[in-house]
């Protein structure tokens, strides 16, 4: 009964300390004394103590920026399969939802309980900070695992209810948006950037809302789940676009920082305008190793040719219909960083969305052909050739950009709030639900393609070929935006593929194209024995045949909380 036990009872009760092994605490108290401790839980201190561990629960630049290669955006230097090929004994993913979920619980029903000498609104405040991170959790769990316990109270060991059937994920969902109007509404706004706000609030809420939206309206059943469900869609996305005009009408002064990179490599936030909510790191204190990873002189998973491809071009118009020179061949060149011949795409970038040059380098690298980005000449490559730039700062010490960096890591801004409001406009109106006109996207989206050096995008775009999603013209653009603005960030590109339901798209036996990477028919001297090329000159970094099942839109629920609880079943198509 113990592994049961793990998953959803076992959790940190003692404040501010490290989560210690789930076993140690089934053999104390289900709850340490900080729970029922009404000294504690009268002093707004101790509250606030308690919450600040739901910190970690954002992960920042230790997450999955850049690092996951399971999308069409990143070419990888390995095989990258599935996130689960077979169902695993354990999950983390699993139990420490679950060990979060009981914190949020512990918090509010301590509150509720012990709390008589704290006056309401501060009482109401910190269980709004609980209920926020409660809906974190079911949300993640959710879109893992679908149907899922639903639990509002702090359970014993032996209690029944841990024991019981899952609850339709819709059903939780429900409850989910129950939670993050419930901390909207107690949350005061504030305008720091790193502690818990209305605004924060209204930006996961957007988040959320517009991923189960889309989630309803696309799933079929064909997938080996629900029907779809409009009805609910339409809500969601209604409460997506409330949540959204709620940040952008909140009067503390955002907008759209001129320096598009500075989101990502900045030593500090707090003065950007675009910055909602950051994770703060600190030099030789707090750190991460995301610069690292893209600056390695180990080969590095890189921008697949379909990413590259999906960046406009200047006069707004795609690869297909651009009047623009399509040809993507790089040419040889001498690099100021070494002094040495390499392929240059600067002409290429140069007719290009702006964020294309930088996200990636000017620099075709790859395996027997190697370029510097930094000043102390460590050569990198790339599987696909097109190195990732975007999180590097130059001008932090060289040291730090190999090993313990510091730049600060942004986690909700203001770019993605433009484009959950359009996303979520444009879907009701697909609906029928609901109107879209230009002003919507002159005040969102368009503003991020003028700083891109882009048209603005019209409510009636022309076609792109390309289209492959079935789509209106309109839906496909801005998801052409909201892919080309947040590329390789935060794991968005696959969570976003499973909620449009085109999971699909990662097989790469039946979309081949999305492991080709650079252009090099003009190089010169190509070592065959470290690379592969195409028929027609592109770099091949195919390393493995990743194929689609409809399983795969849920992980599997582990196989040792089945044998403790056989009610749970299983996700559809996954089986022994």
């Amino acid at each position: 009964m113990k592994m049961k036990n793990k998953a959803i009872i076992c959790g940190l009760m003692a404040v501010a300390s490290a989560i210690t092994g789930c076993t140690d605490m089934l053999e104390k108290e289900p709850l340490d004394s900080t729970a029922d401790n009404p000294l504690f839980w009268n002093n707004e201190a101790n509250m606030e103590n308690y919450a600040n561990t739901f910190y970690d629960n954002f992960p920042g630049y230790n997450g999955k920026f850049y690092t996951n290669a399971l999308t069409d955006d990143q070419i990888t230097t390995g095989f990258s399969n599935w996130k689960y090929v077979n169902i695993p004994a354990e999950s983390s993913e699993w139990s420490s939802a679950w060990t979060e979920i009981r914190r949020a619980n512990a918090m509010i029903n301590s509150i509720n309980n012990y709390a008589a000498g704290v006056d309401d609104a501060t009482k109401q405040y910190w269980i709004g900070v609980a209920r926020l991170n409660r809906a974190m959790q079911y949300w993640d769990l959710v879109r893992k695992f679908g149907d899922c316990t639903y639990l509002e109270k702090v359970l014993d060991v032996d209690d029944p209810e841990l024991y019981g059937e899952r609850q339709n994920r819709d059903e939780v969902m429900d409850k989910v948006l129950e939670d993050l109007n419930a901390a909207v509404a107690s949350i005061t706004p504030s305008s720091s950037k790193r502690t818990w706000s209305q605004e924060m609030a209204n930006a996961m809420k957007a988040h959320i809302c517009l991923w189960e939206g889309t989630f309803r309206k696309y799933r079929s059943e064909t997938d080996g789940q629900d029907a779809k469900d409009l009805e609910g869609a339409e809500r969601f996305l209604k409460e997506a676009v409330t949540a959204c005009e709620a940040v952008m009408g909140s009067g503390n002064g955002y907008s759209l920082c001129d320096d598009y990179q500075s989101i990502y490599n900045s030593e500090s936030l707090d003065n950007n305008t675009e910055i909602i909510f950051y994770k703060q790191y600190v030099k030789d204190v707090l750190t991460h190793s995301l610069i690292a990873n893209t600056s390695s002189s180990s080969e590095q998973s890189g921008m697949s040719k379909d990413a590259f491809d999906n960046y406009l071009f200047l006069d707004g118009k795609p690869k297909a219909t651009t009047s623009y020179d399509t040809d993507d061949a790089g040419v040889m060149a001498v690099s100021e960083t070494d002094g040495k011949e390499h392929l240059d795409i600067s002409a290429q970038l140069a007719v290009r969305d702006k964020r294309l040059s930088q996200t990636i380098d000017h620099i075709v690298c790859y395996a027997g052909r190697d370029w510097p980005r930094t000043s102390d000449g460590m050569g990198m490559t790339s599987a696909s050739g097109y190195t990732v730039c975007k999180y590097d700062n130059t001008s932090i010490p060289l040291e730090y950009r190999k090993a313990g960096n510091y730049t600060c890591a942004p986690i909700y801004w203001l770019a993605v709030i433009y484009l959950n409001y359009a996303e979520a406009k444009a879907e009701l109106a697909d609906m029928g639900s609901g109107t879209i006109i230009q002003q919507d996207l002159d005040m969102t989206v368009n503003k991020l393609r003028q700083r891109a050096g882009l048209p603005d995008m019209s409510v009636t775009p022309d076609v792109d070929p390309a289209n492959n999603m079935g789509v209106s013209n309109l839906l496909w653009e801005i998801r052409r935006e909201r892919r080309c603005e947040l590329m390789f960030d935060d794991d968005i590109r696959y969570w976003d593929l499973i909620r449009w339901h085109k999971l699909d798209l990662l097989d790469n036996g039946k979309y081949p194209d999305i492991t080709i990477g650079a252009n090099l028919k003009n190089e010169p001297s190509p070592d065959l024995s470290k690379i592969k090329l195409t028929s027609d000159g592109y770099l091949d970094g195919q390393n493995g045949i990743r194929h689609y099942e409809y399983k795969h839109y849920f992980y599997p629920i582990p196989s040792s909380q089945i044998t403790l609880n056989p009610k749970l079943g299983q996700n559809p198509g996954w089986t022994e």
